[in-house]
């Protein structure tokens, strides 16, 4: 396996490498976590790893939980939650601020804190703002503790879509048009940023997709067919965050391809590709996760295309600086040219999830994915990345 190397040295002194699984969170794609957390603890080689997982609840508390897969699965269309999964409505963890200090400590009111052991790397499976966004990468930087994935720049530019979008084009990565409304344009003045968007359209076409900048798995999405939708869609997109961003439909094919860090360099998966959803309008959270519409893996394409959109895959993650994982979204238009939607840097990553399947048809199966991806946060040294 890929972390072997990296792990003989804490073999050597007695024990095994300790995982502490980082989960929930405060955005909207809480349950999506706890679900990717579960096919990770159950994925996780506990003969060469012991494991700890922390559930971080909807409302900031870091909590410790039971290591329980079969409970962190979505059942007849209810979605998991760390509340469920808390060993305690009022326990916290903490982690240590000190380089040198790795060792996590469980506190409860009125107990005496009681230490966990020390935590030689964290795997956080955290989706959408608060987690994926650089935000728990500074943490862990603070902390000194190594983890899997992209670092704080690479996991901000990662989540928004925006900024994402102008990395891409100053790389020479083709993106498709977009226009951005930023909160203080909306307070300023409702109607210029309406008329923006109305402008937009006439230069580019109806319909358009309006989105939060800064969100995943599909929340906050709307595809608007005229401006008499345009109010409904911007105010569902600013629920989950006050700056959005505008995309025109691009007529042609939705392909993704996983991009994996080895121990020579970032490679690319076969790609996948998303057929249009039959029951849905566009691939939404409940096309993804709930009715589990079906990717095809690997995509029909032709091999100079496969090549392409391979390569564009490892450019966009070397554009941003990325580390360890990255799915790359992509649209192969009617012309023939790929188009770059954007990254995630935590992509899904539960079973059904097509970052997982990619790799399997790459001929890496789950286990192995995040032994290599635990492995890969191993042998980086915790600092700025």
């Amino acid at each position: 396996m890929s972390s072997q190397s990296s792990s003989q040295n804490l073999q050597a002194s007695g024990r095994r490498p300790r995982v502490a699984v980082v989960f929930g969170g405060r955005s909207s794609e809480h349950a999506i976590s706890v679900v990717t957390a579960g096919a990770v603890l159950r994925a996780i080689d506990r003969t060469a790893y012991d494991v700890l997982p922390i559930g971080i609840t909807a409302d900031g508390r870091w909590a410790l939980t039971a290591d329980d897969p079969e409970r962190m699965a979505i059942t007849d269309r209810d979605l998991p939650s760390v509340e469920q999964l808390a060993e305690s409505d009022t326990g916290s963890v903490l982690l240590p601020f000190e380089p040198d200090n790795r060792e996590v400590v469980y506190t409860e009111p009125g107990s005496v804190p009681k230490a966990l052991g020390e935590v030689d790397v964290v795997f956080p499976v955290l989706h959408g703002p608060y987690g994926e966004d650089g935000t728990i990468q500074g943490l862990l930087e603070l902390a000194g503790v190594p983890y899997v994935g992209s670092g704080v720049l690479a996991s901000a530019v990662g989540m928004d879509k925006e900024y994402m979008k102008r990395i891409f084009t100053s790389f020479g990565l083709p993106v498709g048009p977009y226009t951005v409304i930023r909160p203080r344009e909306w307070e300023r003045d409702e109607a210029a940023a309406r008329k923006k968007i109305v402008d937009f359209a006439g230069d580019h076409g109806w319909p358009v997709f309006v989105k939060p900048a800064r969100a995943g798995s599909s929340f906050g999405i709307t595809k608007v067919d005229d401006p008499a939708g345009l109010d409904e869609a911007i105010a569902e997109a600013r629920r989950h965050d006050p700056k959005i961003i505008v995309e025109s439909l691009l007529h042609g094919r939705e392909i993704e391809c996983g991009v994996l860090e080895f121990e020579d360099g970032p490679r690319a998966s076969l790609p996948a590709e998303i057929p249009p959803p039959a029951a849905h309008d566009f691939y939404d959270f409940e096309a993804k996760y709930i009715d589990s519409a079906e990717g095809i893996v690997p995509a029909p394409l032709t091999e100079e295309q496969t090549r392409e959109v391979r390569e564009l895959a490892v450019r966009a993650f070397e554009a941003a600086s990325c580390e360890g994982l990255v799915r790359a979204d992509f649209f192969l238009l009617d012309s023939g040219e790929f188009v770059i939607n954007e990254i995630n840097t935590m992509p899904g990553f539960t079973p059904i999830s097509m970052y997982p399947r990619m790799w399997e048809a790459s001929g890496v199966d789950y286990a192995e994915l995040v032994d290599r991806l635990i492995g890969a946060a191993l042998r980086r040294s915790s600092g700025l990345r």
